[in-house]
């Protein structure tokens, strides 16, 4: 049996498999990333205020982090094709719950289920891709694999711009439905069996329950704290205890336990390691850009989701583009040269979100978006080859999940530091600029003066004073929000330039671990 899967496989073409399995996953990337330009119309929709309906992407990620992790062994009980199978379902189900949704609860509930569904797809595209795809055709297994997560992702924010200000947010799921039901037939015509026996193996339960009660934990925390204040609330505390406690027991665990089903000790490859840091990185630079972009384009600058998604295009034109050309450069030059200056684009691109201000044009906003795209492949391409280019054949699997557990971990932990930062670094920045607000200020005296006189027309001076007021308070509170945004930028900016060493550090010469 372990011999015929393998002959089986050469006989269909590589593109008809290439099809099968990066068709369900691109989508499920795509719903996960045009979901955040749709957030404030699903707030709206179900009455929920901001902090409420952030469990609708969260729910997706622990969800889908846990799956990542638990892919390796259930795809040894079920099989490649049935797990394949069954996941598809499962996305496809959380997409119909998610349409059809009458409250937020039930929404986050069909999240948390198309996250039990999509999160074994990026994996397995991966592994499947790179076990299928000859030595000399692994660069353009990748570059399949980034079009399908990294591009997908990143038109994600434009194509649900689209249907939430033509149609409804409710489109950026129903079109999972129809997808869902051609790629199971696809899967089941063109992605061949692997061996699997159940019965031979060892389930490490007390490592999966450790995974589960850490994730859930930590995403409570995550979620919360900034609502509760963090560690003043003293239930945030000690679940925060409780977490941290999970992942020393889960990594001590993992470490020790024959039959662990995470294989931590991949970590001593050295490519394997780096490379999951940059990966991880990479995520979660362009997540937090998707996240918090859309959100100051529509919140601070008034765009409509359209418009915010729009700005993202030049993006994904940038990202097909460099597609096309990854490949002969990774031939012409060495992967490390590449992926340094792919951190240098992902810092510039970082860095010039830090200068937009409340007039700031629709064309500068983009130019960042076209240097993060060129960015993002010159580095997810060559190190999603590396990184995973070192393990030996029976791991590939097990390290494919791993590498993709920490990029999502990277993505749900980002979302929540980013709205902290942005949170806090907003009350910080108007304890500063309301000391401006002083009738000592010639300027801001002037400035009242103004707007005094612009709003005393056909009204009382108490009026057109209180409006001022209101006028001069409401820009102070936007100007501290656009501050905090910047803070942002700023740092996931230096994260980006930080990294360009570590690029240099990883071993391209991957032909002598085989």
């Amino acid at each position: 049996m372990g011999q015929a899967a393998p002959k089986e496989t050469k006989n269909i073409p590589l593109w008809l498999i290439a099809i099968s399995i990066l068709l369900p996953t691109s989508f499920s990337a795509l719903a996960t990333s045009a979901t955040n330009v749709a957030i404030p119309h699903i707030s709206g929709y179900f009455a929920a205020t901001s902090d409420e309906v952030k469990w609708v992407v969260t729910s997706y990620m622990i969800a889908n982090a846990c799956l990542i992790m638990l892919s390796g062994w259930l795809e040894s009980i079920l099989g490649r094709k049935t797990f394949l199978k069954v996941s598809i379902l499962i996305f496809t189900i959380g997409a119909f719950i998610c349409v059809a949704a009458p409250s937020l609860n039930i929404m986050v509930l069909g999240r948390f289920i198309q996250g039990v569904g999509g999160g074994p797809m990026t994996p397995m595209a991966q592994t499947i891709l790179l076990s299928a795809f000859p030595p000399e055709r692994k660069g353009v297994a990748m570059s399949l694999f980034g079009l399908a997560v990294m591009v997908f992702a990143i038109l994600g924010p434009s194509f649900g711009g689209f249907l939430v200000d033509n149609l409804s947010w409710q489109y950026i799921y129903s079109v999972n439905i129809p997808i869902g039901i051609v790629s199971l037939i696809l899967v089941s015509k063109y992605i061949k069996d692997t061996p699997h026996d159940s019965k031979h193996l060892h389930v490490d339960y007390v490592g999966m329950v450790a995974l589960v009660l850490w994730l859930m934990s930590m995403q409570i925390v995550l979620d919360k704290g900034q609502q509760y204040n963090w560690f003043d609330c003293q239930w945030i505390l000690w679940l925060s205890v409780f977490s941290l406690i999970m992942l020393i027991f889960l990594v001590v665990w993992e470490g020790e336990s024959k039959d662990s089903f995470m294989k931590l000790r991949l970590f001593k490859d050295r490519n394997f390691l780096l490379g999951t840091i940059i990966s991880t990185s990479v995520t979660m630079i362009v997540f937090t850009t998707m996240f918090l972009a859309p959100q100051f384009l529509q919140n601070i600058l008034g765009y409509t989701a359209l418009l915010s998604g729009y700005t993202l295009a030049p993006r994904v034109i940038s990202c097909v583009i460099m597609l096309l050309v990854i490949t002969p450069l990774m031939k012409l030059y060495d992967s490390r040269i590449l992926i340094a200056i792919g951190f240098f684009f992902l810092g510039i691109a970082t860095f010039m979100f830090t200068n937009v201000n409340l007039s700031v044009s629709f064309l500068y906003v983009s130019i960042p978006n076209v240097l993060l795209g060129i960015g993002v492949i010159m580095t997810f391409i060559p190190i999603s080859a590396l990184a995973l280019g070192t393990l030996p054949p029976e791991d590939l699997a097990n390290g494919a999940s791993l590498h993709n557990f920490c990029k999502t971990i990277g993505a749900a932990v980002v979302v929540s530091i980013s709205s902290t930062i942005v949170a806090r670094h907003s009350q910080i920045h108007q304890t500063y600029l309301v000391e401006n607000l002083s009738n000592f200020n010639i300027v801001f005296q002037q400035k009242m003066a103004s707007f005094i006189h612009t709003f005393i027309t056909g009204a009382s001076s108490t009026f057109a004073q209180t409006k001022a007021d209101a006028y001069v308070y409401k820009q102070m509170l936007v100007q501290a929000k656009l501050m905090s945004y910047v803070d942002v930028f700023a740092v996931f900016a230096m994260l980006a330039f930080v990294l360009i060493p570590v690029a240099l550090m990883i071993d391209t010469n991957i032909k002598k671990h085989k």
